[in-house]
């Protein structure tokens, strides 16, 4: 999960960089003689061109698994076949991978708008050229090598003490805030200030992400790949869609924008308050007092003859090691506690 998270945030890193690299391949490009209106079109091919490369080298030499590539583990029985039918069935019908979905795009989704404009809005509004526009606006995105595998280690964090319902409240909290300070981002007119703001912004909207998929593999054992698929769609629909209302045409100044965005972030992150686990309760109320256990939740995806085939198996075990999300405070006694094995 660590080098996972750290992938993640290299991704991200890329819109950061992308602001410093872009302006200085365009740079090479016109003193080589390249008028600037060709030279900006030659200077996106060049990240075509990796983009290309890097699907050729992971089709060459990737792996679908950690154990190995999915076609072949079927083959040898170590994976059994599932039906797409039953997965996205127990994917789109989990109501908590839809707010999730939702809420990941006022985070994912406001932080890829934000790197679209935010260079923009510090040229037009302070006035600054293109180059120190660029700079500025490229720490925005450098800060993702650490705010975002920083918000999964303390999503872990939390849930050693707190559980489940200590890592939604991090969520919530963290993007609520984050919200605020888009908000504020928006209403500042000091050069100064905007870059703290916006630095300080970054941490807590990239955070959200890595928080967020804190809470993702818990939804569903069956359907994760599913529910992950929900969650970062969503990213990307909440990027179009903020860019749609808030920076296409002149309807807004970016500052208007910003500001509201900040209020968007806080009202789609509401709805975190409804997602609720039976087996370890949400943020106002603690789990469901018929005792249920982390085997009911995860084996409840599996019909009888499934279960009679042992497809379930990957869902006990990955149940009893999520026993962990219960939380220091959670003393309740499960009835399958004394019969299943101690987690790992």
């Amino acid at each position: 999960m660590g080098a996972e998270r750290w992938c993640f945030g290299v991704r991200n890193l890329g819109g950061g960089a992308t602001q410093l690299i872009m302006p200085l391949v365009f740079d090479v490009i016109k003193n080589i003689g390249a008028a600037k209106f060709t030279a900006w079109r030659i200077a996106f091919f060049i990240p075509a061109l990796f983009q290309a490369l890097s699907a050729f080298l992971i089709l060459i030499f990737g792996e679908d698994m950690p154990d190995g590539n999915f076609h072949g583990l079927q083959k040898s029985g170590e994976k059994p076949k599932d039906k797409f039918s039953s997965v996205f069935y127990h994917g789109v019908t989990n109501y908590r991978g839809w707010i999730l979905a939702l809420t990941y795009g006022y985070c994912f989704g406001v932080e890829l708008a934000v790197d679209n404009i935010i260079a923009e809005y510090f040229y037009d509004r302070f006035n600054l050229n293109l180059h120190t526009a660029g700079i500025i606006a490229a720490t925005f995105g450098l800060a993702n090598i650490v705010s975002r595998p920083g918000g999964g280690i303390l999503s872990d964090v939390v849930a050693k003490r707190f559980g489940m319902r200590g890592r939604l409240w991090t969520l919530w909290i963290v993007q609520t805030f984050g919200g605020v300070l888009c908000v504020i981002l928006g209403q500042v007119n000091s050069l100064t200030a905007s870059i703290a703001v916006m630095i300080l912004f970054s941490f807590f909207v990239q955070g959200a992400c890595g928080l967020t998929f804190g809470v993702v593999p818990f939804v569903s054992r069956r359907s994760l790949g599913v529910i992950s698929g929900m969650t970062g769609g969503g990213g990307n629909v909440g990027a179009v869609l903020t860019q749609l209302i808030f920076f296409k045409g002149s309807k807004y100044s970016k500052e208007t924008g910003i500001t509201l965005m900040g209020i968007m972030i806080i009202c789609c992150t509401l709805p975190m308050t409804l997602i609720y686990f039976p087996q370890w309760g949400g943020m106002f109320s603690g789990p469901s007092e018929k005792k249920l256990t982390e085997e009911d939740y995860y084996v409840s995806e599996w019909s009888s003859k499934e279960k009679d085939k042992g497809f379930h198996q990957a869902s006990v075990k990955f149940a009893e090691n999520s026993r962990s999300e219960r939380g220091k405070h959670d003393s309740v006694t499960r009835p399958s506690d004394e019969t299943s094995p101690p987690h790992v």
